[in-house]
């Protein structure tokens, strides 16, 4: 059977760097109330003087998602945070990867969908600049003729109850380590932990009294 030329299955998530991390949880999550659904903290990845980081997404509906970069010791560049478009104020000392953290993902279905689209776009001028495995997701990259970072991306399995969950827990913890001094990776991972002692009875609470209702029936 004959494959159609269209393969997308719309957006995955819109992803931005984040000026105020503090702000941008309270307005999605307190404000608007989308949830936090999954998170990635990331030490020592990337090239050489990539400061850590923490990517954090918000459900936005219809299995879409939007999403956040923050970078741990990054100053955000002048104009960061102003109305408009900010990247156009950038100066050119801006690293690229603070460029590229602002990026369209549009979802496919399968790794045959996906490697589809990495040959027509190797067989372009736009070929395939990356090809990454994340933890729940295989995702490609490139440029458009814009300049705008474009990511095609499939699911690697589903996301668990317990990723949500640990989500929650990061961006609890990011908010408080980012409204304090010197924000870091070690000071986040650390508040993670104490948030998982104090809520740690809690869950067992909530888990027995699941499995009661059960029982009853």
């Amino acid at each position: 059977m004959n494959q159609p030329e269209h393969r997308v299955k719309g957006v995955d998530h819109a992803a931005f760097p984040t000026f105020d991390p503090v702000g941008t949880v309270h307005f999605y999550r307190d404000v608007l109330k989308f949830p936090v659904v999954h998170s990635i903290c990331a030490a020592g990845w990337g090239p050489e003087r990539h400061p850590d980081f923490i990517h954090f997404f918000f459900d936005i509906g219809n299995d879409d998602r939007i999403a956040f970069f923050y970078y741990f010791g990054f100053e955000p560049p002048a104009g960061a945070g102003d109305a408009g478009d900010v990247y156009a104020k950038f100066a050119d000392d801006v690293p690229q990867f603070f460029i590229n953290s602002r990026h369209l993902a549009i979802h496919v279905d399968n790794e045959q969908d996906l490697l589809e689209y990495r040959r027509r776009l190797d067989a372009s001028q736009w070929p395939v600049e990356m090809q990454v495995m994340h933890e729940t997701i295989e995702s490609i990259y490139t440029h458009d003729p814009n300049g705008y970072m474009v990511e095609i991306t499939r699911a690697l399995r589903p996301v668990t109850r317990q990723e949500d969950l640990d989500a929650i827990l990061t961006v609890d913890a990011l908010v408080d380590v980012a409204s304090g001094p010197e924000p870091s990776m070690d000071k986040l991972l650390t508040r993670k932990a104490e948030l998982i002692v104090q809520r740690a009875a809690r869950w067992e609470e909530t888990r027995v009294d699941a499995g009661e209702k059960l029982t009853r029936g």
